[in-house]
């Protein structure tokens, strides 16, 4: 069976003078992706009645799901309600659903319910309320075409309650009908999307055209996802997500059930769990890593302190870096990236460490080390190892791959892989 094709609709004069930005038509379709759904096509216009109703009436020609969003206030620019019934051939009528939900919300403001709040209450015949537990305006939905339609608000936190409330469960049961679609998604690090593309296509070249396969970059990471809608493929499903953990191995730091975790989430449950800290030292990151871990919530179980050891006095004065060692061999270099380490775990008393020492730019490299070079230590101070890397790009870039890439040396080190990552070949 076919996929369930679903189209956005975003109303609003200030999303087309590009006063407001458009999030909400991002955390729509991350919804709908967390169940598998894909959105076809999106469609944002002004408020315009004539425009609306085209719309409405072609994109539910087109669609199994359309979310209109926007347009549901009290003013006379808000006509989502007024044009879904124009389209659809119905008359607005005083939903009881909608006029005591305005009711309850006035009340609980110590406000009178006024006629153009009441407005919102004017709903397409035979609609039905969607509950809206912040704000006054409700949802609603409707069909029409054999198209389902859901109005929603255009205030971002009332959308996104909404959304997780009603409408992704209720987009979850149009999915019932189709029993062989299944979807599984990986979390995959140390492969560009094309990369990651190219080794699957070459290592794995008999791939079942029953399973569908996708690629989608979320810096720093790629997600791998495997579609059915077979019964065949539904058969095949764990043969072939069994080769792809075989193919890929520690690249992949999870099957994504719900929301995806950034890097430094994956390293606190791992530390966590083997109940152990860490420590950073960092020159060429500015404290980007120790930043990253400590935006996690509990971070303070298991991160000890972060060093920003900027300039080379303040390596030798704060985390123990021989003078000698840096003049001898340079601040970037394998030797200080490694006295980096020692000290900030003799400082700290952590049991893990990361230190980073490089050239971010765009000036300041040399022949011998050219701008984007860095040498990370990592590990314990039994277990301690250090590789050179030259990342190419911008400043943020540089430091972004840095962070991203010692918190993933930490990982692979508490799991026990002894692996080379793709981006150490």
């Amino acid at each position: 069976m076919a996929p369930l094709k679903v189209q956005l609709l975003l109303t609003g004069n200030e999303l087309m003078a590009g006063d407001v930005t458009d999030t909400n038509s991002v955390v729509i379709a991350q919804s709908l992706k967390e169940i598998g759904v894909e959105v076809a096509r999106k469609v944002t216009i002004g408020d315009d009645v004539s425009m609306l109703i085209t719309e409405i009436r072609l994109m539910s020609e087109q669609a199994d799901v359309l979310i209109i969003n926007g347009g549901l206030g009290p003013t006379v620019d808000d006509l989502t309600a007024y044009a879904l019934a124009e389209a659809t051939s119905t008359k607005l009528a005083l939903h009881p659903d909608a006029q005591a939900h305005l009711n309850s919300w006035s009340i609980k403001r110590g406000a009178e319910l006024n006629k153009a709040n009441l407005k919102q209450a004017m709903l397409p015949d035979n609609s039905d309320v969607i509950p809206n537990e912040i704000g006054s305006a409700v949802g609603f939905s409707t069909t029409f075409n054999k198209c389902k339609i859901y109005c929603t608000p255009g205030v971002p936190h009332e959308l996104i309650l909404m959304l997780s409330d009603s409408i992704i469960p209720s987009v979850s049961e149009l999915m019932s009908d189709t029993p062989n679609y299944l979807i599984k998604r990986f979390q995959v690090y140390g492969l560009g999307e094309s990369s990651l593309q190219m080794f699957v296509d070459t290592h794995l070249p008999n791939w079942p055209e029953e399973i569908e396969l996708g690629f989608r970059a979320k810096s720093p990471f790629v997600e791998l996802k495997l579609t059915t809608r077979t019964i065949t493929g539904k058969k095949l499903l764990p043969e072939w997500t069994q080769r792809i953990h075989q193919l890929l191995g520690a690249h992949i730091l999870e099957e994504i059930n719900s929301q995806e975790r950034d890097m430094a989430e994956h390293i606190l449950e791992l530390l966590a769990n083997k109940g152990l800290t860490i420590t950073t030292a960092e020159s060429c990151t500015g404290g980007l890593i120790a930043s990253l871990i400590t935006s996690i919530a509990n971070a303070s179980q298991s991160f000890e302190a972060g060093f920003v050891t900027y300039s080379n006095q303040i390596k030798s004065e704060i985390i123990d870096v021989a003078p000698s060692t840096l003049v001898q061999y340079g601040a970037v270099s394998k030797e200080v990236a490694e006295e980096m380490a020692r000290g900030a775990l003799k400082k700290s008393k952590a049991d893990i460490v990361i230190a980073v020492t490089g050239i971010a730019g765009p000036s300041g490299g040399s022949k011998e080390k050219p701008v984007g070079s860095v040498w990370i230590a990592w590990g314990s101070a039994d277990q301690l190892k250090s590789a050179y890397f030259c990342i190419k790009g911008s400043r943020k870039n540089f430091q972004q791959t840095v962070a991203n890439r010692s918190l993933d040396l930490i990982r692979r080190l508490l799991l026990n892989n002894s692996e080379l990552p793709f981006y150490m070949k």
